[in-house]
């Protein structure tokens, strides 16, 4: 993670093609490049799609290097420690999981996503307590 004041994503990273490739002739240069593939060429994630999927990384990004700019290096470094202690929370398999502590540290405490309403609703809650003890613990 490199600090920076990016408000936006980066845009994809633009794939190689036949001109980036071409040798003195014109043509792809399989020695130097590897094999061709159309698949590669044709199949590229449009700048939308990557944004969206960066949105949040570069969002944290932002603000912990404003954090760093304003309290020192030891905030986002305590932040960010705080955070791998929180997720790391050990709990029952059997038993619903929820991280609140982890949305708060990380601003989400406030906004409602369809995961609060939904998330793992599909699959239910286990009647085994058993079964899933000996399933986390590998017996």
């Amino acid at each position: 993670m490199e600090p920076s004041f990016r408000l936006v994503p980066p845009s994809a990273p633009k794939c190689a093609s036949i001109n980036d490739t071409a040798n003195s002739l014109g043509l792809h240069d399989t020695l130097q490049y590897g094999p061709r593939s159309i698949a590669t060429e044709t199949k590229s994630r449009g700048g939308l799609q990557n944004r969206l999927a960066m949105w949040e990384e570069t969002q944290d990004n932002t603000r912990l290097t404003m954090l760093r700019d304003l309290h020192g290096l030891h905030a986002p470094t305590r932040l960010l420690m705080e955070r791998k202690i929180v997720s790391s929370n050990p709990h029952m398999p059997a038993m619903p999981h929820t991280n609140l502590h982890l949305d708060i540290l990380m601003g989400r405490d406030e906004t409602l996503d369809p995961s609060d309403f939904f998330g793992g609703m599909e699959t239910g809650p286990s009647m085994s307590v058993h079964a899933e003890m000996e399933k986390k613990l590998r017996l």
